[in-house]
């Protein structure tokens, strides 16, 4: 059993090349044998033999003399290795110019057809194959007519297919070569082939090996037949995707470390303020409990970004779509943010119609999406800003509108605001969280079979858009 793709490869080249060589070299011989060598040769010898019984007319005597017989064929020119023969009507030999038949002067002869239709016919062919070569021959019959128009004898023609057969030989050896040199450059072609695409193969394969060790690898050269050039291809891809998760592993840890050293610095101040005796004062105690409270909030909304993130890792994004009356959901979520952006010095501004449709949804995830937009909102407006919510339902779709008077985003970051981690260096709106709000938002909004949408500008506010599909809208449980 071959265990190699190279030498599976050679054989697949090599293994048709050479039935194919071998088969096309039998059916060449047995044409140029049947159809050609053998017809031409039978053609040859008849014509040869019409001459000489044309010359036997001429030469009456050589029937009745078995002297003159033998002298007529001794004169006759005959090609290579043909034997010719005079017989009489009755059968017998009368003159031959093979010596081996001087015996056989007078008697009949063996291996001849039937007399009476030999005199009948002007020509008659007689092919005798026997088990070796030296019994293969090729007999012509040609009756001779004499002044009376009367049989007077016939005239025969014998050619071994020994000399013939050689030439087939030659034929055979010739094949042969073919097909060995065939054999040669088939082989050595497969082997060019297989040993690339092994080398290719193997190339991938310990670029597997070494991923999987964890060994840094560098990008495979994009080589070979296109489908290892795919091959190839996917590999790089899931080694940037692997680099990609590595640096996020290590952007998590870091901003997780960040995000949790302030609030946790500044519930520890305010704690050791209170222990000092900051409570005596009732002014002061209530700005330190307001502080503790902002600072759990912060830390519940990372402790749910985290959440959010290990369902996006695992893929475990599942909702419990249940009947949702779109306008008391929103009133009832948005009031939770309000106070919030009214503390910060926010204007507040609400457009939500008494008549939105209800639609199926998951309220809890749903709820989220709209809190971590209001989240943003607040935090990355100035005071004296104005955030708003909208909603609304058209043609197919129903949506809700979060939209702010803050610091707004920059243009080359728009394209990544929803991935994760990601934090603009060149824009206030990403100088810090995690990087997960917007990454969990928007992936919540595509599990109910929505999309996310926002449009900004640096200094001119954001306007984020949740839309949700008329396939859901007016869901009646």
């Amino acid at each position: 059993m071959i265990r190699t793709l190279t030498g599976r490869l050679v054989l697949s080249h090599v293994l048709p090349f050479l039935i194919i060589i071998i088969l096309a070299g039998l059916a060449l011989d047995y044409v140029l044998e049947t159809r050609f060598l053998l017809a031409n040769l039978t053609d040859e010898l008849t014509a040869e033999t019409v001459l000489v019984a044309q010359l036997a007319t001429d030469h009456p005597e050589i029937w009745d003399d078995s002297a003159a017989a033998q002298a007529f064929v001794n004169q006759v020119s005959l090609p290579v290795a043909a034997r010719a023969m005079l017989v009489d009507v009755d059968g017998l030999l009368l003159a031959s110019t093979a010596a081996a038949d001087a015996a056989r002067v007078g008697q009949p002869l063996g291996n001849m057809p039937d007399l009476a239709d030999l005199l009948s016919q002007d020509v008659t062919v007689q092919t005798d194959f026997g088990r070796d070569l030296q019994t293969n021959v090729v007999d012509v019959f040609v009756p001779v007519w004499g002044a009376d128009r009367q049989v007077v004898g016939v005239v025969r023609l014998t050619q071994q297919l020994t000399n013939v057969y050689d030439q087939f030989l030659m034929l055979r050896y010739l094949i042969a070569a073919v097909l060995t040199v065939g054999l040669l450059v088939g082989g050595s072609v497969a082997w060019f082939l297989g040993n690339s695409l092994g080398q290719h193969l193997r190339q991938v394969t310990q670029a597997a090996h070494r991923l999987s060790n964890r060994q840094r690898l560098e990008p495979l050269p994009e080589q070979g037949p296109e489908e290892i050039k795919q091959l190839s291809r996917a590999v790089n891809t899931l080694v940037a995707q692997l680099e990609t998760l590595e640096q996020n592993r290590r952007q998590l840890l870091s901003n997780l470390v960040h995000e949790l050293s302030n609030p946790l610095s500044a519930l520890r101040s305010a704690t050791n303020a209170l222990l000092g005796g900051a409570g005596e004062d009732e002014k002061l105690r209530r700005e330190l409990l307001i502080g503790m409270q902002g600072e759990e909030e912060r830390l519940n909304r990372l402790l749910a970004d985290l959440a959010g993130l290990y369902d996006q890792l695992l893929g475990s994004l599942e909702l419990q779509m249940q009947p949702l009356p779109l306008t008391p959901f929103l009133f009832r979520t948005v009031r939770v943010w309000q106070e919030a952006a009214q503390y910060k010095g926010l204007a507040w501004q609400v457009d939500i119609p008494d008549a939105l449709p209800t639609i199926a949804a998951d309220e809890d995830r749903l709820a989220q999406v709209v809190g971590n937009l209001l989240s943003n909102a607040i935090k990355y407006t100035p005071p004296d800003g104005r955030v708003s919510v909208s909603a609304d339902h058209q043609r197919d779709e129903a949506w809700i509108r979060v939209s702010d008077t803050g610091v707004g985003i920059a243009q080359e970051d728009m394209a990544h605001i929803f991935t994760p981690f990601y934090r603009g260096a060149a824009n206030a709106r990403f100088a810090d969280g995690m990087g997960l709000g917007l990454s969990i938002a928007h992936d919540l909004a595509a599990a109910h079979g929505g999309r996310l949408t926002v449009t900004s500008s640096p200094g001119a506010g954001s306007r984020f858009t949740i839309w949700l599909p008329e396939r859901i809208v007016n869901y009646e449980g």
